[in-house]
């Protein structure tokens, strides 16, 4: 009896991608964190030929990392993202503590300066710019948000009063708060007309919620429907929840501002590698240039060390050291 008993709880318990999965958002980790560290997890058991975790430890990680290093020559960032999601894996959900990985051949990580525009470039980028993309691009540049944190941005955190920007739940889950262009802010008020429109549309047609953070759903029911908690830049189209199965009107997909970013650029006849990323690269380098203090630019950035600020004044006309050429 004892032993049906043990079967029949074994039976039950989830698989264990299911196990990961329910750690993850118990801990309210990202929709994004969570599918990446799956893969990983998933890739990690098919190359040792599907063997359970439990029955493999350090040399098997050690192993993993190192065919991703030298067999497949990944960046040094995505072996540590595969780090993580095994250590993750490890420590949180089969609760066994994974030692010193000495045998694990690093993928080599060079040091590497932002692609910053100059005003001029960041210009002419603009002038190719329409829309939507052309106002979540003025954040980039002009607030110095994170491509997710523009496009995951609602309508609670922006404070036209004060000229400025809430940034919730960022990098390191941290809140910070930015300025709001001057330039910026009457094109945004128009545009939160638009969405304020289609919001009460799909209201009326039995949709206009979004996804919430956290536990706020289960607290406060409405919310998901009210103006506050949506999102400054919506989606074209209603979509389903991947988490909760339920019809909702998410934020934008982040590729639309990439795709239309790249194509301004490439019209602008650019021939630096500018992205999303640089424009806020741009922001920081812009403000140094023009004096402010790098402990300001670090807290509007975010940055938990100033040493990670630092970088932006490699790429000044006059560095760090105020050092200029003889030949000037």
């Amino acid at each position: 009896m004892a032993k049906r008993i043990t079967r029949a709880a074994a039976s039950n318990k989830p698989k264990l991608l299911d196990q990961v999965r329910n750690v993850i958002r118990r801990k309210h980790y990202s929709i994004r964190t969570e599918q990446a560290y799956i893969d990983w997890i998933k890739r990690f058991i098919i190359y040792h030929g599907k063997r359970h975790p439990r029955e493999m430890a350090e040399e098997e990680v050690a192993d993993f990392l190192t065919h991703l290093a030298r067999d497949l020559d990944v960046a040094a960032s995505t072996q540590n993202q595969a780090l993580s999601a095994l250590l993750f894996l490890y420590k949180e959900v089969l609760r066994h503590e994974i030692g010193w990985l000495k045998k694990v051949e690093r993928a080599k990580k060079s040091p590497k300066l932002p692609v910053v525009l100059s005003r001029g470039e960041v210009k002419q980028v603009f002038a190719h710019l329409h829309g939507m993309p052309k106002l979540m691009a003025g954040l980039l540049y002009g607030s110095g948000l994170r491509l997710m944190e523009c496009v995951r941005l609602r309508v609670k955190d922006i404070d036209f009063a004060l000229a400025q920007i809430t940034v919730r739940d960022a990098k390191g889950g941290k809140d910070r708060v930015t300025m709001l262009p001057l330039n910026l802010s009457e094109p945004l008020r128009r545009h939160l007309v638009r969405v304020k429109a289609q919001h009460d549309q799909d209201l009326e047609d039995g949709f206009g919620s979004v996804h919430l953070p956290f536990a706020l759903a289960r607290k406060s029911p409405n919310a998901a429907s009210e103006w506050a908690w949506q999102y400054v830049f919506p989606s074209s189209r209603i979509s389903i929840d991947p988490r909760t199965g339920k019809k909702q009107r998410h934020h934008i997909a982040e590729g639309i501002l990439q795709t239309a970013l790249k194509k301004a650029v490439d019209a602008a006849g650019i021939v630096k590698r500018g992205n999303c990323h640089s424009l806020r690269h741009s922001f920081a380098t812009h403000l140094l240039a023009r004096g402010y203090d790098i402990r300001t630019v670090q807290e509007l950035l975010g940055h938990k060390d100033v040493s990670t600020t630092m970088i932006y004044t490699h790429v000044l006309n006059r560095p760090g050291l105020a050092v200029r050429s003889p030949l000037d």
